[in-house]
């Protein structure tokens, strides 16, 4: 009988093969399961926003995630694999439903990759939007307005190339009122599937149940290398609908978005997350009049499930040398540079084989640059390398909840306070709002609700057991004494980031919050576009953040000019404490299997306790009127702290610059406000354990295989916060003042 099987499975094997057989048919939209929530639920919710004061105005929050995807972009389509953890596809009704009851959201976007965006998934995407929008009720007051939109994904190995991650949404939703194809960046080796057509029947053996799933992958690439990419230098309307369009830099992306004229917001994200992001990398090369666009370039996404974009620091990974080439900094007492620290585990090798000093320090010497010249890719060039063996390198150990590898010259503090200087020119100023969301790759709009079900909630993932689908994310080379030179031998699209570190840095994202005038998509959109937003880390904390002048209040986002000491007012009020479960018209709405599918049955689920603020800290940055002037010495935080007691109702306080005017330059002045302590899923990341004088001697990761159990969460203390959108405020002399 088991020789039966054995000749039967290789029949099929051999079949396969000869007839390039692998595949499944497409993975479709899926179809929404929810109807639109009942108007008492969408009231109770609403009253559970609104400010007990009049700080507020006419305004109401309202609270979103602008990025999300699901699996049909690319990377999250391998994510989801079962036997590495996943939990299979989820298309974008799957987003739909999810937000609508398990997040409880009042808007979101999808946000799939542009570069696996075919014509009939970019088709597909537009219909499924629409119908999650059909289905939210009276479109003048919905329970959830849902946008469309793509990522446009710029990753470049050369710091002065790499442009970063872009997220692209729209006003409309009709195919008429859209781009008929969504618009990529290039990619190496786009079409081609991460493991061969052999792999993928083996996996599919192995893990027989969900078969379909595995003999899909190939006929997933295949529709992207089946779609021709489209002719350069052609007007984006004058193409056909069944190309694939691609835009090299942000200067590119702009000019397409002109030619088609449609209502746009471009959102940077992702900005000083490491594992995608060269050393190196600046914002300066992007603070030009080609290569930004200060009408749809306003937001600003400040924390996501990838870490926290907004603390700058002085050091960096890399630096450059006496010849102009890239080399390996020294560490400071706050900052270890991986770089670095390869030389010390090279280093550390070498004295244990009993090598001679002399030979070590060169091999140490050697490490460094070796990982400064791989890139992102460093962890390479030491053999046989393991998530322990770098201890914190890296890490920004006094920031909140910080991206692996933390970029500063690319984070919301660096960006608001360089400027660009173009002879004959006013100086040119980033005017961003701060917004929060999740970058889910599980169609998971606002996971950040509950820190719990790391596994379900975070893009943590691994295989559940020791298997061959464990090692293929782990370094099995034999840990040499010696470092070795990035080759292309070394590089997959498995290993090429260090994906198994990641895993102690991933969190549930955060959200984007609205002070809008209604709930429909108008009123939302006109938030959006007045920077009349904030970000959380998550919890649904409320935030006022106003200029106050002449009886007038000048909310978050605002932009003006005065001669006089400007005069601030903060509210906070801290968000529900959470109840287990889900609440009666979710588990109605869907039924309770697909509670537990779709929302690992946990859902947004608030009592009638608040968390306290423990705190109110206000940012002021001065940007740069010339370009020697230091970023360090412009970016003061915090610049001011106010302790609050406690009381459920929030904290509200007020405070005066009185040192503007002596200054006679612009200030750009946010509010973080700062949740009492409660467990958040990987905020202390690696897990370090410190000597006596402050060294991280020895990690306890969060792996997303089977060595760390899939119940336990990493929770550890930390203070979820809110971060208002930035205020301007430019010097002008009184007899001149004039607002903007």
């Amino acid at each position: 009988m088991k020789r039966q099987w054995y000749e039967k499975m290789g029949a099929a094997v051999l079949g396969c093969l000869l007839l390039a057989a692998c595949s499944a048919e497409p993975e479709g939209r899926g179809d929404i399961a929810g109807e639109s929530l009942d108007t008492a639920v969408v009231a109770e919710r609403e009253a559970r926003y609104e400010s007990p004061s009049d700080d507020g105005g006419d305004s109401q929050v309202l609270f979103g995630d602008l990025h999300v995807h699901t699996t049909f972009s690319p990377d999250a389509f391998i994510m989801s694999l079962p036997l590495t953890g996943g939990s299979g596809l989820h298309p974008p009704a799957d987003a739909c439903d999810f937000a609508r009851y398990c997040a409880a959201l009042d808007f979101w976007s999808i946000n799939d990759h542009a570069e696996g965006i075919t014509p009939r998934r970019w088709a597909e995407t537009r219909q499924s939007i629409r119908e999650c929008n059909a289905a939210a009720g009276d479109s003048a007051n919905p329970d959830m307005v849902s946008f469309l939109g793509w990522e446009w994904s710029q990753v470049a190995t050369d710091p002065s190339k790499h442009y970063g991650h872009k997220n692209v949404i729209f006003l409309d939703t009709d195919d008429a009122d859209v781009p008929a194809r969504a618009i990529a960046a290039p990619r190496q080796r786009l079409a081609q599937a991460p493991m061969g057509r052999l792999a993928q029947l083996m996996m599919s053996l192995a893990d027989f149940e969900n078969r379909e799933f595995y003999l899909g992958i190939q006929g997933y690439y295949d529709e992207i290398a089946d779609t021709p990419v489209c002719e350069k230098d052609v007007d984006t309307r004058e193409l056909p609908g069944d190309c694939l369009e691609v835009a090299d830099d942000p200067r590119e992306l702009f000019t397409k978005l002109d030619e088609w004229g449609f209502d746009s917001i471009v959102i940077p994200h992702g900005n000083s997350w490491g594992m995608n992001t060269p050393a190196s990398t600046s914002f300066d090369k992007q603070l030009n009049r080609a290569q930004h666009d200060p009408d749809r370039q306003i937001l600003f996404e400040l924390y996501s499930g990838h870490g926290n974009s907004e603390e700058y620091r002085q050091w960096r990974a890399s630096v450059k040398g006496d010849d102009g080439g890239l080399m390996c900094p020294e560490p400071s007492d706050d900052y270890m540079p991986c770089c670095y620290r390869a030389g010390q585990i090279i280093r550390e090798r070498c004295e244990a084989a009993g090598e001679d000093a002399q030979e070590c320090q060169r091999r140490d010497f050697e490490a460094r640059q070796n990982f400064v010249d791989a890139g992102n890719s460093g962890h390479l060039t030491v053999p046989g390398q393991s998530v322990v063996d770098w201890l914190n390198c890296g890490t920004c150990v006094d920031c909140f909840n910080e991206p692996m590898d933390h970029r500063p010259a690319a984070t919301a503090q660096y960006a608001l306070a360089i400027s660009g200087f173009e002879p004959g020119r006013d100086p040119l100023r980033f005017r961003y709002g701060f917004i929060g969301s999740s970058d889910n790759h599980r169609g998971q709009p606002g996971t950040g609700y509950k820190e719990v079900r790391r596994k379900f909630m975070t893009e943590s993932f691994g295989a559940p057991e020791d298997s061959r689908a464990a090692r293929r994310q782990r370094d099995t080379r034999e840990p040499e004494p010696f470092s070795t030179p990035l080759g292309n031998e070394n590089v997959s699209l498995v290993n090429a980031r260090n994906m198994e570190r990641q895993n102690s840095f991933w969190l549930t994202g955060g959200l984007v919050a609205t002070h809008s005038a209604g709930r429909d998509r108008n009123a939302i959109w006109g938030s959006l576009k007045r920077r009349e937003v904030y970000a959380t880390s998550g919890a649904r904390i409320l935030l006022w953040f106003d200029l106050l002048r002449d009886e007038q209040r000048y909310p978050m986002g605002s932009e003006l000019m005065t001669g006089e000491a400007p005069k601030f007012r903060v509210s906070a009020m801290g968000e529900f404490k959470q109840l287990p479960g889900c609440p009666d018209y979710a588990s109605n709405g869907l039924g309770e299997a697909r509670i537990e599918s779709l929302c690992g049955g946990e859902c947004y689920n608030p009592g009638d306790e608040r968390q306290l603020i423990d705190r109110i800290e206000v940012v002021r940055i001065r940007p740069q009127v010339n370009a020697t002037e230091d970023v360090a010495d412009l970016i003061e935080d915090p610049w001011r702290v106010f302790e609050c007691e406690p009381d459920p109702m929030g904290c509200t306080v007020e405070f005066t610059d009185e040192t503007f005017t002596s200054g006679g330059r612009e200030a750009i002045y946010y509010a973080r406000a700062i949740q009492e302590t409660t467990g958040m899923i990987n905020a202390e990341n690696v897990r370090c354990e410190y000597d006596e004088e402050g060294r991280c001697i020895e990690v306890n990761p969060c792996y997303g295989d089977f060595r760390t159990p899939a119940e336990e969460d990493c929770v550890a203390p930390a203070q979820q916060r809110a971060w208002s959108s930035p205020i301007f405020v430019d010097f002008q002399p009184a007899l001149e003042e004039e607002s903007l």
